[in-house]
């Protein structure tokens, strides 16, 4: 499939999720022009503030692809992603992402990330959700254990 293909169809898939109820988000993950997984935006179905359409896209290609590095793939959504979903996209390793409507578009329908993306700028006591930063003698422990683990999977 051409991309413009792709892209419409995760277009369509917000389309139709939003007819059965759900939010106006589509996802659709390609590689080589062949659609890999998609996704649709089933936080209130699902009762899963994380189940945005791309995150659902991209566990539905992993679980299909039986890994959690999708570099060879792309990533079609019908509206600019949000913080969240650009952060899994960044870890999924996507290597390119398409978007049709803006972060602009999406708060225009009451979906506004800005307040998100200002927060994550400011240092942690300025943040409007109450952030402490607790240390102990243990917090290290994962860390020094999991560099000195000869058999670990990087990721």
């Amino acid at each position: 499939m051409k991309k413009e293909e792709l892209m419409r169809r995760a277009i369509a898939l917000a389309v139709e999720n939003v007819r059965q109820g759900g939010g106006p988000f589509g996802a659709v993950i390609a590689r080589n022009g062949e659609i890999i997984a998609e996704g649709v935006n089933r936080v209130t179905a699902h009762n899963d503030p994380t189940a945005h359409a791309e995150v659902q896209a991209i566990r539905a290609a992993c679980e299909k692809l039986s890994t959690f590095d999708l570099s060879d793939c792309e990533i079609y959504a019908s509206c600019e992603p949000c913080p969240m979903c650009l952060g899994a996209i960044y870890w999924a390793r996507l290597h390119h992402l398409f978007f049709a409507a803006t972060q602009h578009d999406a708060a225009e329908a009451n979906f506004d990330d800005a307040f998100i993306y200002r927060e994550i700028a400011l240092p942690h006591s300025f943040r409007h959700l109450p952030t402490e930063h607790m240390t102990t003698a243990e917090a290290g422990e994962p860390f020094r254990l999991w560099n000195a683990k000869t058999d670990k999977v990087a990721y």
